[in-house]
């Protein structure tokens, strides 16, 4: 059912996908930055106000969402699956999660637009926690010497595609070329984001936001 609340929630939930609040969604759709903060979501008379069709057309462009995205978060669901995974073929996650190398993840068809496992190929590993706790987790195995000392060859990285990050969050970032890294958000804003290298023999990195593809949080690493 189509609810006020529903909608503007879809609306919060495609900010914090895209690492944003409801202020910086509005601005980044060249919108008025204040359109969608909770104190303007009911009227002075106590009335329900409903963002536009002109405003949410605006913020999908500005994300690359597409109509389909903004309803599976309005439903609760993306890509229709009731616990918020996008259906694909990816293995189950009963006990395990998906594992891809860092190599592969360069590859095109091992992810969706949203940065959740996507296609085959996978293979999968053990999950130091209940998977149905953090629906859509996966693993990558790291390869090389590029984030050392703080990561090694061979380490398991633990990555949530659609958490929340923030400065300071070590973080995997994929590229709209292909290039896949593991740093450290140093600071994200709508228009660019910055990231320190784990090791200090690789330089920081600077992006324009159109040229990520989706960046994920790190949530645990077996070492």
């Amino acid at each position: 059912m189509l609810s006020h609340e529903r909608i503007w929630s879809a609306l919060d939930a495609l900010a914090e996908r895209h690492g944003l609040t409801p202020s910086g969604l509005a601005r980044r759709a060249g919108l008025d930055p204040t359109a969608f903060n909770k104190s303007k979501r009911r009227g002075a008379d106590g009335r329900d106000r409903w963002p536009s069709t002109e405003s949410l057309a605006k913020v999908l462009d500005a994300t690359g969402s597409s109509l389909d995205d903004f309803m599976g978060l309005f439903s609760g669901a993306r890509g229709g699956s009731a616990t918020g995974v996008p259906d694909g073929t990816f293995p189950p996650q009963a006990g395990t999660i998906p594992l891809l190398g860092f190599a592969q993840a360069g590859s095109g068809g091992f992810f969706d637009d949203g940065g959740f496992p996507a296609g085959q190929g996978w293979d999968v590993v053990d999950f130091p926690a209940q998977p149905a706790d953090r629906p859509g987790v996966y693993a990558l195995e790291v390869q090389g010497d590029s984030m050392l000392p703080l990561y090694r060859d061979g380490d398991i990285l633990i990555v949530e595609p659609g958490a929340q990050v923030r400065r300071g969050d070590r973080v995997v970032v994929r590229t709209r070329d292909g290039e896949v890294m593991a740093k450290v958000l140093h600071r994200q804003s709508t228009r660019s984001v910055e990231l320190f290298s784990l090791n200090p023999d690789h330089p920081n990195r600077s992006f324009d936001l159109p040229e990520i593809e989706w960046m994920a949080r790190i949530i645990w690493a077996s070492q």
